[in-house]
């Protein structure tokens, strides 16, 4: 999917995960954030590891038990029609843990109703500050 005109690849990116972790921490259904955000051949690649769609379905469940704040910070981002490459900040709070930052490197393949087809992510963890 090209980012909507009035859309840069930094403000859909943005919004992308925020949807997708708003979705998931108010508790809608699992297979339902999945449908909404990725299609069912979805591979992401992370770190080196192979995730499907299961493995991201399972995936969300501990988020929602765990997460209680976020924030996503896109430093940059280009696209080229469905394909978007970025590089940005998470910084999320959990209910045991307290906050972790996590710096991603992202390149991704969108559908054109914007669900997450294929990526591949470089991540860090950083130190959390405050």
């Amino acid at each position: 999917m090209k980012p909507p005109a009035d859309t840069t690849p930094e403000q859909f990116i943005a919004d992308f995960f925020t949807s997708l972790t708003e979705s998931t921490v108010r508790g809608d259904a699992p297979e339902s954030v999945m449908d909404r955000h990725y299609t069912p051949d979805v591979v992401q690649i992370s770190d080196g590891v192979p995730i499907d769609h299961d493995r991201l379905l399972a995936h969300l469940r501990p988020v929602r038990k765990n997460v209680v704040g976020w924030r996503f910070d896109v430093h940059e981002a280009v696209a080229d029609g469905g394909r978007i490459a970025a590089r940005l900040t998470i910084h999320a709070r959990t209910r045991k843990g307290g906050p972790t930052v996590t710096e991603v490197h992202l390149f991704g393949e969108f559908t054109e109703d914007g669900r997450l087809r294929r990526s591949h992510q470089l991540t860090r963890s950083l130190p959390a500050r405050g």
